[in-house]
């Protein structure tokens, strides 16, 4: 069966960090582009971070020197390190390979 499921999210106070994770199902994802997005209420979603199988990456202007993504091939794994969160980062985060979605995870930015 093949899907993404992430994992990580919660509630964090502003300037706090948490780390997502996303693990995928499927041979095929293991070296293919992986990307984290992200939907806060009332808005679009929106892509925050990229990383292609040889570990090139980029990020939204709005995470840049905040947020890191990572991957773990051997674990089929993507990860987004997130600090210094605001409340504007508050949103669903997706992980995206293939053409596939995750179902989300919620962060929550709030004192």
């Amino acid at each position: 069966q093949v899907r993404l499921v992430e994992s990580g999210g919660g509630l964090v106070q502003p300037g706090g960090s948490l780390k997502l994770s996303c693990a995928a199902s499927g041979s095929i994802f293991r070296f293919a582009l992986k990307a984290w997005h992200r939907q806060a209420p009332g808005k679009q979603r929106e892509s925050v971070a990229q990383i292609t199988g040889s570990n090139n990456t980029n990020y939204a202007d709005s995470v840049k020197g905040r947020f890191t993504i990572s991957r773990d091939n051997a674990k089929n794994t993507v990860y987004l390190q997130m600090n210094s969160l605001k409340p504007e980062d508050t949103a669903v985060y997706y992980c995206f390979s293939l053409g596939y979605w995750g179902q989300g995870t919620q962060v929550t930015v709030s004192s």
